[in-house]
C-alpha cells in the first residue's frame, strides 16, 4: 500500500469539517496507507441459484445468543468481556409448532408496524459535486496531454475510479490532478443513495434492513421454504421491525417480521441496541462485523443506524475499541500497484481513520452495503460517511490534542459460516 503526506493546515481541516453541510468538500491530495474494495466489480449483490429456500426442521425455540467472544490485540484493556447485546423477543410472537401467528402477535404488530426511525438527509452536495468514472479493467489506461494530444502516461490496470473534472469533450475525460483519456476506456458510475436513519428517544425495538436482491418470498414457518403464500417478497433495503427470533435445526436464525412471515438471516442485517464498553465515553460507534451495521451512540444513547461493508475474509477488519485518529473532507487511496489486487480511487469522502490507515469512508463504488466488500476500511454511504463526520465534529469530549473525540468499537455478534452470503 502507498503512503502519502498530510497537507500542511490540520487546523483547517478541523474548520472544515465544522461548516461541511454549508460548503462542498474540498478535494484534499493528501494520502494515507489505504484499504479499498476487491478488485472485481461489486456493483451487484451475490445473487442465489434458485428462489426457495429448502426447509430444514425447527429446533425448539432456543434464546438468542448473539455476541461473540471479542478478539483483538488492538482492544483497550479492561474489556473482559463484551457488551451483550438488548435482545428483543415478544413472548406473544414465539412461535409454536403447527399454530399461525398468535391475534396477540398480530395486534402487537399493528401498533409497531413499521420501525420508528427517520431517514437522514441525502447529502446531496457531495453526491453532485463529482463525475465519477471507472475504468475499463484488465488493461493500462493511457493519459494524453490534451484530447487527441501527446501521450502522458498511463494508470496501471487495477479496480481504478477517476473524477472527471471536464466530459464536455466528445470522447474524453479530463481527469483531476491533469490528463485526459479516451472515454471509451471508462464508465459512468452513480454513486449510492441509500442512507441510515436516526433513532427515537428510548429506542430499543430491533428492526433490520433487506439485502435480497433476487425478490426471495418470505416462510411461513422458521426453517420452512419460501412461498407465495407468505404474501411477502422483502425488497434491497426495506425495513422490517424483528418480532422474534427462531432457531432452525441447522442452527439458522429466522426473523418474524409480519403475521406468518418469517426471513432467514441471511437475507437481513439487523439493528439492534449495545450495551457500552466500559472504557468507551461521549461519541462513539459500534460497528458489527457479522451483521454489517453501524450504530452511533452518545454515551448510552443509542443516536443513528445503518449498514456497512467491512473487510473481505482476506482483509478482515480488526476488531477492538481505537481512537479516531485523524479526519479529512476527501482522500485519495491507492496502493498495491501492479498486483492483481491494485486500486486507485480518487476523492474518496467524509474519511474517518482509526486503525493505522483503515477508516471509516464514504463509498461511491458499489452500493451493495451490509455485505462485506472493502480490504480493511468500513464503508459506507456517501450520504451515511457524512452524517458520521459531522457527528464526530460536533463531539463535545476532546481527545489529549484537544480534537473532538469519536471512539470506534469493533466487534461480532457472530461467525460467519457455509451458506451466510454476508
Amino acid at each position: 500500500m502507498k503512503y502519502g503526506s498530510f497537507l500542511i493546515g490540520a487546523l483547517s481541516l478541523i474548520v472544515m469539517g465544522m461548516i461541511a453541510f454549508a460548503l462542498p468538500a474540498a478535494p484534499l491530495s493528501a494520502q494515507f496507507v489505504t484499504n479499498t474494495p476487491s478488485p472485481a466489480d461489486l456493483g451487484t449483490a451475490p445473487t442465489l441459484a434458485s428462489v426457495s429456500i429448502q426447509a430444514t426442521p425447527l429446533a425448539p425455540t432456543t434464546e438468542a445468543q448473539s455476541a461473540a467472544t471479542l478478539q483483538s490485540a488492538s482492544a483497550t484493556p479492561n474489556d473482559a468481556l463484551p457488551p451483550q447485546p438488548v435482545i428483543y423477543n415478544a413472548p406473544e410472537c414465539h412461535y409454536v409448532v403447527g399454530q399461525k401467528t398468535s391475534d396477540a402477535c398480530i395486534a402487537l404488530m399493528q401498533t409497531y408496524s413499521a420501525p420508528d426511525v427517520t431517514d437522514i438527509q441525502i447529502d446531496g452536495v457531495t453526491l453532485s459535486q463529482y463525475s465519477f468514472w471507472k475504468l475499463q479493467p484488465g488493461q493500462d489506461v493511457t493519459k494524453y496531454d490534451a484530447p487527441n494530444g501527446n501521450a502522458i502516461g498511463t494508470i496501471p490496470v487495477g479496480f481504478n475510479f477517476i473524477n472527471a473534472v471536464d466530459s464536455s469533450v466528445a470522447g474524453w475525460l479530463e481527469v483531476e490532478g491533469g490528463g485526459w483519456i479516451q472515454r471509451d476506456f471508462a464508465t459512468s458510475r452513480n454513486a449510492s443513495t441509500f442512507t441510515g436513519v436516526t433513532l427515537p428517544p428510548n429506542w430499543s425495538q430491533p428492526f433490520g434492513w433487506v439485502l435480497d436482491t433476487t425478490g426471495i418470498y418470505a416462510s411461513l414457518t422458521p426453517g420452512g421454504e419460501s412461498t407465495k403464500d407468505s404474501g411477502l417478497i422483502p425488497l434491497h433495503y426495506e425495513r422490517y421491525n424483528i418480532y422474534a427470533e427462531e432457531i432452525d435445526s441447522e442452527g439458522w436464525k429466522w426473523y418474524l417480521v409480519g403475521p406468518n412471515q418469517w426471513v432467514k438471516q441471511v437475507y437481513m442485517a439487523v439493528i439492534q441496541p449495545m450495551q457500552r464498553p466500559e472504557t468507551v465515553r461521549g461519541r462513539w460507534v459500534a460497528v458489527d462485523l457479522f451483521e454489517q451495521t453501524l450504530i452511533a451512540y452518545d454515551d448510552d444513547t443509542p443516536m443513528f443506524a445503518t449498514l456497512i461493508s467491512s473487510g473481505l475474509p482476506s482483509h478482515e477488519t480488526n476488531e477492538g475499541v481505537f481512537q479516531v485518529w485523524a479526519n479529512v473532507p476527501s482522500d485519495h487511496m491507492s496502493g498495491g500497484t501492479g498486483a492483481p489486487d491494485a486500486y486507485a480511487l480518487q476523492n474518496v469522502p467524509w474519511v474517518m481513520y482509526f486503525d493505522g490507515g483503515i477508516s471509516l469512508h464514504g463509498t461511491y463504488w458499489h452500493d451493495t452495503f451490509g455485505y462485506r466488500r472493502s480490504h480493511g476500511c468500513v464503508n459506507l454511504s456517501i450520504s451515511d460517511a457524512r452524517w458520521v463526520y459531522n457527528f464526530l465534529q460536533a463531539a463535545p469530549t476532546k481527545t489529549d490534542k484537544g480534537d473532538p473525540s469519536l471512539q470506534v468499537f469493533v466487534y461480532s455478534t457472530g461467525e460467519y459460516r457455509k451458506g451466510d452470503n454476508k
